[in-house]
């Protein structure tokens, strides 16, 4: 994450209502944060060739697509303001496709929110395809807004013992703290693991002793967390289930759901795995993604 004193809370915007709840928890977030709130639109039509002036026969200072444009960054920008009245905020027009701009924008933002759903997603889709895209390849954190609103509840992470998780847990814990909420860290397992390459997994085990040793695991990668971050409550939770059942389960009593980009098992190249997939379509949160450094 861009820690950078003047590093601003982007948001994207496109018109739709998803992405107006964005702008209301962007500017909640740039508050907690004490940064500046820009809000962006991407715009495409220049890239396809496409007029985007008002016709020669248009009333004066009417019509055309980078004027409606322009109508809904302002309207993006008065719903930021009237959601945190002291909050700086500016609104921007880029040239380019919504995913590739908010990417282009991550490198110097503290961090990129983002509705699940824009204009011109099918209603059947749950998440759409920007969100997974900005997610995927952003250089900040990607908040996604979706789910219920829950302030009194704890920060939920998602912990595998891979490196994304442990990005994760950091950031958990960071927004726990400033939040003055418990984080709780869920480990998802499923059956023991081999001990060696070409090892079969047992078809008899110690379902006690597995939890057991599960709860052990988690317990070590969060080790110093507490340390790092005084004030943290923090509880583990090692639950046997499929991951993106047991997190999107989970996510149902968190205000905040924070997930890996990439998990332990992933495959190769794969920038965005496959749990942080499942909660972006299925949590009951918001939720964001913090992928490790490249």
């Amino acid at each position: 994450m861009n820690s950078a004193n003047n590093a601003a809370v982007v948001v994207g915007v496109d018109g739709s209502e998803s992405a107006l709840r964005a702008v209301r928890l962007a500017a909640t977030e740039a508050t907690r944060r004490h940064r500046p709130l820009r809000v962006v639109h991407g715009f495409i039509w220049p890239l396809l060739h496409v007029p985007v002036s008002p016709a020669p026969a248009a009333p004066p200072g009417g019509g055309g697509l980078r004027h409606r444009a322009e109508e809904l960054v302002q309207a993006a920008v008065r719903e930021a303001e009237a959601t945190a009245p002291d909050l700086s905020i500016s609104g921007e027009i880029i040239d380019g496709e919504a995913a590739a701009v908010l990417v282009g924008e991550s490198p110097t933002a503290a961090l990129i929110v983002l509705g699940d759903r824009g204009l011109g997603g099918f209603s059947a889709l749950v998440v759409g395809s920007v969100a997974v895209q900005v997610a995927a390849y952003a250089d900040c954190p990607v908040l996604v807004a979706r789910g219920a609103q829950r302030p009194d509840e704890p920060v939920l992470v998602a912990m595998d013992g891979s490196p994304a998780s442990r990005q994760a847990a950091e950031f958990a814990a960071e927004t726990a703290v400033s939040r003055g909420v418990a984080l709780v860290a869920v480990h998802a397992y499923r059956h023991p693991g081999s001990s060696g390459p070409g090892d079969m997994q047992p078809l008899v085990y110690d379902e006690a002793k597995l939890h057991r040793e599960q709860e052990r695991m988690l317990a070590g990668w969060l080790t110093g967390l507490t340390d790092d971050h005084p004030g943290l409550r923090l509880t583990c939770r090692a639950v046997h289930g499929r991951p993106g059942g047991v997190l999107a389960e989970a996510s149902r009593s968190a205000q905040l759901a924070v997930v890996g980009g990439q998990g332990r098992g992933e495959v190769t190249g794969l920038l965005l795995g496959s749990v942080s997939q499942s909660m972006l379509h299925h949590a009951q949160c918001p939720v964001v993604v913090v992928r490790a450094p490249r």
